[in-house]
């Protein structure tokens, strides 16, 4: 006997998917009763992931509070029954493994997480810039202060350059060139020839590439040593050549590398210009600019405007001056062993002490007819292989490390790139003026000094921290110098006063703006001028002894260098 399977009446829903919104009341024919649906039959929604226990319990108490106050919905709702246990096998039930997945150590999360979980650099350097941006902010809020209290008061500028001549009413502007038109400029010259050596040098002492900022040197001061700045129409060689018509044009290498690195210089110079027949020379005035070194013209930060100060721009071009000249000779292996040339130096008098310098009487050619004749100077020599290699020696000065923000005793043994960036950022023209004498000289070999005060307010002792050397080319290629750039400066300049009428005429860079000023001046100018001496340093105020075992030292401190000029006789 076979039971049949009654699945009773399904409603149709004429208006879409599921069952209707009302139930009706349907007959069954087959069976012949009807079948009431019940009305409100309660539902509880649940999602994928719950576990499925019992489906409904009507004989449970619903006194309890926890429980829901609806007592439909609470016969579905068994997650506060304590008659309902968990199953043993949820609890035994665990995955292989259960280890979250790595995270990928360098990645976009790690990258774009907030700050707070980035590793936090809180190094000294980075709190003195701090400081020293806050100390920036405050002065700059109290001159605003200041100007907005007293509106009628004349505005303070940043840095104010004055020019290094007094432009006289008298004078007469030809022609103006801004720098901008420099970049432009290319020209190639052959390799120069070697017209005259002259002078005397001594060999460099390599130990003092040995030299650390922990075992440091005092810098000495040599007195009797005479250097020399002649200008071009006063040195006796150049004048001698100018009589044999070997060139047309004839100049020295700090005049040279001033014109070649005129785009990169701030602070205002000059240079002579004499047209006489037809030949051009190149001279400075007695007492300028170009004699000495100028410290941080470079940098953002201005310095002190005091001329008296020992930080001010005058002050720190003294010092370095003098810096520069014991450096060059105190490096030296003063044993009385030298390297002689044809021609002694020609400044000097007989049984006069010098320092150790040879002039190399360049040529290079610059047109068919037209050649250039510049006297280089190399410092000192070595000799490696069996061959001598000529040496040019400079000095880089620190003066105060708050205005440079790197401290150089603590810098330069481990981060001495840092440094040396900073002193291109801080001495642009500087270094490239070293850079383009090294390479007008043909030196094989440039030794850049870091020499330091022995205190911030001590401007007489100095100690040598360090030594580099440097290939002039490589270096010149490292600091962005291009050497067509710079004697198409050279030849534009020149062929612009090969134009002029003969006469006296000065090359100006302007103060304030990146442009360079031709005047016209009469024949006498520049022949009184009165130049005004630094005081010798006895004369001058010495700092306090600290201790008893530096009185020897500055005892000695009081030598100082004269720098003596003489005017070479035709």
């Amino acid at each position: 006997m076979v039971v049949g399977l009654d699945a009773g009446s399904v409603p149709f829903n004429p208006e879409g998917w599921g069952p209707p919104d009302f139930t009706e009341t349907t007959t069954s024919v087959a069976t012949g009763s009807t079948n009431n649906l019940p009305l409100n039959v309660p539902f509880a929604p649940f999602s994928r992931s719950d576990k499925l226990g019992r489906i409904a319990d009507w004989t449970r108490n619903y006194n309890n509070p926890a429980r829901p106050k609806n007592p439909s919905d609470s016969v579905f709702d068994f997650s506060h029954d304590d008659s309902f246990p968990a199953s043993a096998e949820d609890d035994s039930f665990r995955l292989v493994d259960g280890k979250p997945p790595p995270k990928p150590r360098f990645g976009p999360k790690w990258r774009f997480q907030q700050q707070r979980q980035l590793p936090q650099r809180r190094d000294e350097e980075v709190e003195a810039r701090k400081r020293e941006a806050e100390k920036e902010r405050a002065r700059r809020d109290r001159l605003y202060h200041l100007n907005r209290s007293n509106p009628n008061a004349p505005r303070r500028e940043a840095a104010v350059f004055k020019s290094s001549v007094d432009i006289q009413p008298e004078w007469n502007m030809l022609d103006q060139i801004p720098f901008s038109t420099f970049s432009k400029l290319s020209f190639s010259v052959p390799e120069p020839e070697d017209l005259i050596l002259c002078g005397a040098l001594e060999f460099y002492d390599r130990s003092y590439d040995r030299i650390t900022p922990k075992n440091e040197r005092r810098l000495e001061r040599f007195k009797n040593r005479n250097f020399f700045k002649v200008t071009t129409t006063d040195d006796p060689v150049i004048r001698r050549l100018a009589n044999e018509d070997k060139a047309t044009v004839f100049a020295t290498d700090a005049i040279l590398s001033t014109l070649m690195c005129a785009p990169r210089s701030v602070y205002s110079w000059d240079i002579v210009v004499q047209r006489v027949g037809n030949k051009l020379f190149f001279d400075k005035r007695d007492g300028s600019q170009l004699d000495l070194l100028s410290v941080h013209e470079t940098s953002q930060e201005p310095l002190p405007e005091a001329k008296d100060d020992i930080n001010s721009a005058y002050s720190l071009s003294v010092e370095a001056a003098y810096i520069n000249q014991n450096f060059s000779q105190q490096v030296l292996i003063r044993d009385g062993s030298k390297v002689t040339f044809d021609e002694p130096n020609p400044f000097a008098n007989e049984g006069e002490e010098v320092a150790s310098v040879a002039y190399r009487y360049r040529r290079w050619k610059l047109d068919n007819d037209m050649y250039l004749v510049a006297r280089c100077e190399v410092q000192s020599v070595v000799e490696v292989n069996k061959q001598r290699s000529f040496l040019t020696l400079n000095a880089l000065n620190e003066f105060d490390p708050k205005y440079s923000g790197v401290d150089w005793r603590q810098k330069l043994e481990t981060q001495r790139g840092a440094v040396l960036a900073t002193e291109l950022k801080n001495n642009a023209n500087k270094l490239a003026k070293w850079t383009s004498q090294a390479l007008l000289a043909g030196a094989d070999l440039m030794k850049l000094g870091y020499v330091s005060r022995v205190h911030p307010r001590d401007h007489f002792n100095h100690v040598i921290l360090s030594i580099v050397g440097y290939k002039p080319r490589e270096f010149a290629a490292q600091i962005n110098m291009n050497t067509s750039n710079m004697w198409g400066i050279v030849k534009s300049i020149v062929d612009l006063c090969m134009k002029l009428n003969e006469g006296k005429y000065v090359l100006v860079k302007d103060p304030t703006k990146p442009q360079v000023r031709i005047y016209e001046v009469p024949s006498d100018a520049f022949e009184n001028d009165y130049v005004e001496e630094p005081l010798p340093e006895d004369e001058q105020v010495q700092p306090p002894v600290e201790n008893a075992d530096t009185g020897e030292t500055n005892a000695a401190a009081v030598n100082d260098v004269e720098e003596k000029v003489v005017d070479a006789q035709a």
